[in-house]
């Protein structure tokens, strides 16, 4: 499999858009292969990060060089390497657990003889 080139840019403007971000890097001579911002998936609103893939190591490095700290929309950008997605693990967090990690909500409260 090949191995991706992706690129965590951070602090955008909410009102930037995809296209923006993609001629932003092509003024600084960085090809990109997509460009992603990250919205939140009730409300289509978006987060203020996304990520861009690049062709290769040296052109990320190229891309974080010439981007990191520089300004869009009236922000400064945070670009650095994306790390690998973490492993999604179920509702509990843990992966040896299944179903729901439990609690005490709506338990006997021993310390003060009440429910809560």
């Amino acid at each position: 499999m090949e191995q991706k080139h992706k690129l965590y840019v951070g602090n955008l403007n909410y009102d930037t858009t995809e296209e923006e971000l993609k001629n932003l890097f092509s003024e600084k001579g960085i090809e990109t292969i997509s460009v992603v911002l990250i919205t939140d998936k009730y409300t289509g609103r978006p987060k203020g990060f996304g990520f861009v893939e690049v062709q290769s190591e040296a052109v990320l490095q190229q891309a974080v060089d010439a981007l990191n700290g520089q300004e869009l929309n009236g922000r400064k950008l945070t670009v650095n390497k994306a790390n690998p997605p973490r492993e999604r693990t179920g509702h509990s967090g843990f992966k040896d657990r299944g179903g729901f990690g439990g609690g005490r909500k709506g338990g006997f409260n021993r310390d003060r003889r009440s429910r809560y």
